[in-house]
């Protein structure tokens, strides 16, 4: 089959918040010709098919919105913009530096672009990745493919339920279930008790079993229950027909991989900087992609804030070698940005993300470049397991750019 090659100026490859918001950015700024790609029928990214309020859209008011509402808005906002916006094409592979091959129900094509744009999200863990042993009944699924089938499918769940994970997304699986006429029996999590979980059980009565890991599940024809350890050594089996995997998200990172982009071992999406560049020259990374995963509305405003960088390396084709990593030690699991670039940009909202593994009570954080000490500060509010928390930025200006790795510690 004849692939068609083309040029553009800039490619955004993926098409949720993030990508949107960059589309309509560059757009906006006079990029040239700004195109978004976007694998599915309908642009939008994961808010499409969540169905409860708190977004708030581009041109809605702020927290207002459904999330299809929210969506939609993006869309029409990248549009207006004047960014050229492809749905159903699939990028399979790099031709190039800065040339993909794509696929799509037109034909094959082969695209190159001044700049590159990965906004491809992240994805949660299914039961398989988590290493839960059973087999594979019906009735297995993640919250995406929960959200699709009840909000974009109209599909009735029924039966009793039972959620893996307590957290924000865990809450909205549970309702979704609910929605769809379903009996949610537990939210299980392997966290010890924490007021969110407290709150949960309080506001729809569902219990929330903490400090309990899911061993196995039941059932060969169809699914019959959740084998689960309680943290004491008991054991038990919820029974239910549906079980709901939440949270646990890792960016889609399989097309940067495969163009040779570094992953940041810790966030598993591309390592890169506070100007959204990642170490192949042009190639830029937003979104929930760089950290599975924050709101639609960071995601949002990452994209937009891209935007800045890719109009300069248009202009000058310059792009920074040897940058110091950001890393953190446990407790804390990663860090975004971990890349410290030469030009004094700022990172998102003017600060660092982290993300720990455990519940920390006021933690003290340090950072600290060859044993110097950057900048020290206590944070007065709990750091929670699964939800990021900021690190103001005030202290790049005092990091070596031919130094070594910059490290944030906590105690």
């Amino acid at each position: 089959m004849t692939r068609h090659e083309r040029t553009v100026d800039v490619l955004i490859i993926g098409g949720g918040p993030a990508g949107l918001a960059a589309g309509a950015e560059l757009a906006a700024s006079g990029a040239g010709r700004v195109e978004i790609l976007e694998r599915e029928q309908t642009a939008g990214g994961i808010p499409r098919h969540c169905h409860h309020g708190g977004f708030g859209g581009p041109v809605l008011g702020r927290g207002t919105a459904t999330g299809p509402a929210y969506a939609r808005s993006c869309v029409s906002t990248a549009l207006s913009a004047g960014a050229a916006l492809r749905t159903g094409v699939t990028v399979t592979d790099w031709a190039g530096p800065l040339t993909v091959d794509t696929t799509a129900p037109t034909g094959l094509e082969r695209i190159t672009a001044r700049a590159i744009v990965l906004a491809t999200g992240a994805r949660e863990r299914p039961r398989s990745a988590r290493l839960v042993p059973g087999s594979r009944p019906p009735g297995v699924h993640t919250t995406g493919e929960l959200q699709q089938a009840v909000h974009l499918y109209g599909r009735r769940i029924g039966g009793r339920a039972v959620v893996i994970g307590d957290g924000p997304v865990g809450r909205a699986a549970a309702d979704t279930l609910r929605v769809a006429g379903a009996e949610v029996v537990a939210l299980v999590t392997d966290r010890p008790p924490a007021p969110l979980a407290a709150l949960a059980r309080g506001r729809d009565r569902t219990p929330v079993l903490t400090r309990t890991t899911v061993t196995a599940l039941t059932g060969r024809e169809r699914l019959t229950g959740v084998a689960v350890r309680h943290h004491d050594g008991r054991t038990t089996t919820l029974r239910c027909e549906t079980v709901v995997f939440t949270g646990d998200w890792i960016p889609e990172h399989e097309l940067a991989r495969r163009g040779t982009v570094t992953l940041d071992p810790g966030t598993r999406g591309p390592a890169y900087d506070e100007a959204h560049r990642t170490d192949r020259t042009g190639v830029f990374a937003v979104g929930n992609l760089l950290h599975g995963v924050e709101s639609a509305g960071h995601a949002f405003a990452e994209g937009r804030a891209v935007a800045a960088p890719v109009l300069r390396h248009l202009t000058t084709g310059a792009w920074p070698t040897g940058r110091p990593a950001v890393a953190v030690d446990a407790p804390l699991r990663w860090v975004a940005p971990n890349l410290v670039g030469p030009d004094g940009t700022l990172p998102t909202g003017g600060r660092f993300l982290l993300r720990a593994d455990r519940r920390l009570i006021a933690p003290l954080l340090t950072v600290r470049q060859d044993g110097r000490e950057l900048y020290r500060r206590r944070l007065l509010r709990p750091a929670e397991p699964g939800s990021s928390f900021p690190l103001r930025a005030g202290w790049l200006d005092r990091v070596e750019p031919d130094g070594g790795t910059v490290r944030i510690t906590v105690c």
